[in-house]
């Protein structure tokens, strides 16, 4: 079988290792969430986690399915300023096509899954007298949902589709990136500004800037050594300290859960860095990963509806939610998965289309004018 063209120049194939990486972390946080059904109101009832199905095997994802979320962060800055750290600075994308990218490829799933689990809400709130895990279900938080501005502020409590939280924060910074290319500079320089204000801030939002800007960082290093005759060598060495590291630390003896969020923030770049070299597969391999990478936002904002679902047709038949089968599970997996794949390709892809034919301009030949992808 031929292999496939790969490339990994901006704005043409999509970097599949990343891709690889990003489904992965959208797992770990689905596994982190798995013990909603273990949740009466806002809080776990009986749970025992090296009880859950696979714990021996997924024991990872389980106990640290969280930090998925800064490794999504991570991966969004790089592929940011890969993609768009060229185009931004000479005008080549204008400030209302990125804001059209970015609101063709956010809100349409948002807003679908917010109406959808305001309802679910409500009918588990007549069958129980309580909220399923997230509680802050009131006007004020539907309306800051509306606008995809949750957690701007200090959080007053987890909403409605409670995972969207960290799309919210990076919606910010997505603004910030594409002003300071645009109007401040391209230098590294402000993403170690940046890096260093967001530590500083202790913040979640100042997290999510950390993370972003690190895998800024790690884009500008790969792109700096594109054509370099060693940049093989530059990989493999990533890879080897992107292992080696938490490795050596969990050799040493040091407790690697209580230094999650450091750790990443050193290894996540380096292992993109190393991830973003070309792959040549085969088209079907390449396909798949790329199905994978799709698939993640639709997976990510339809997993609590549908734990919401099942625990309110659990409820109506008067059973408790069986989470610790093994079957169960699996069946969970199964249906989440398969309904992102089938949301992405039903509707989030097309409503994508759709609102970029409606909002951007169209070039002299009558077609939509390309724009940056993702």
């Amino acid at each position: 079988m031929a292999l496939p063209h790969t490339s990994t120049s901006p704005g043409t194939h999509k970097l599949l290792g990343l891709e690889l990486l990003r489904f992965l972390a959208t797992i770990s946080v689905l596994l982190w969430h798995y013990p909603h059904f273990a949740y009466i109101a806002d809080a776990p009832v009986d749970l025992v986690r090296s009880e859950l199905p696979f714990y021996n095997v997924l024991f990872p994802f389980y106990e640290l399915g969280e930090y998925g979320v800064v490794i999504f962060w991570c991966i969004s800055g790089f592929i940011f300023f890969w993609k768009y750290s060229a185009i931004i600075p000479d005008g080549t994308v204008d400030g209302w096509t990125f804001f059209v990218n970015r609101l063709s490829r956010l809100y349409p799933l948002h807003l679908a899954t917010l109406l959808l689990v305001a309802g679910l809400q409500a009918l588990y709130v007549a069958q129980h007298g309580f909220f399923f895990v997230y509680q802050s279900n009131d006007l004020a938080h539907f309306v800051a949902q509306l606008f995809m501005a949750s957690d701007w502020l200090p959080p007053t409590g987890v909403s409605f589709n409670g995972p969207i939280w960290s799309v919210s924060i990076e919606v910010l910074a997505y603004a910030v990136f594409f002003l300071a290319l645009r109007f401040v500079t391209t230098s590294p320089l402000l993403n170690l500004a940046m890096i260093l204000a967001g530590i500083a801030s202790g913040t979640l939002v100042g997290k999510c800037f950390v993370f972003f800007y690190a895998g800024g960082l790690a884009a500008m290093a790969r792109q700096s050594v594109a054509d370099a005759w060693y940049r093989p060598k530059l990989e493999a060495l990533a890879l080897s300290a992107a292992v080696g590291i938490p490795v050596a630390l969990w050799i040493s003896g040091i407790e690697l859960a209580e230094r999650a969020a450091a750790l990443l923030l050193v290894t996540t770049p380096i292992l993109l860095f190393a991830c973003a070299r070309p792959i040549a597969l085969p088209r079907r391999i390449e396909n798949l990963l790329q199905a994978a990478g799709n698939m993640t936002y639709s997976c990510y904002l339809l997993h609590f509806p549908i734990q919401l679902a099942i625990a309110l047709v659990f409820g109506f038949l008067g059973r408790a939610i069986p989470y610790g089968s093994q079957s169960f599970w699996i069946g969970f997996m199964a249906l989440t998965l398969s309904a992102a794949y089938v949301t992405y390709r039903g509707f989030e892809a097309p409503a994508q289309r759709l609102i970029r034919r409606a909002l951007l301009r169209k070039n002299e030949t009558g077609r939509i004018a390309p724009a940056a992808q993702p």
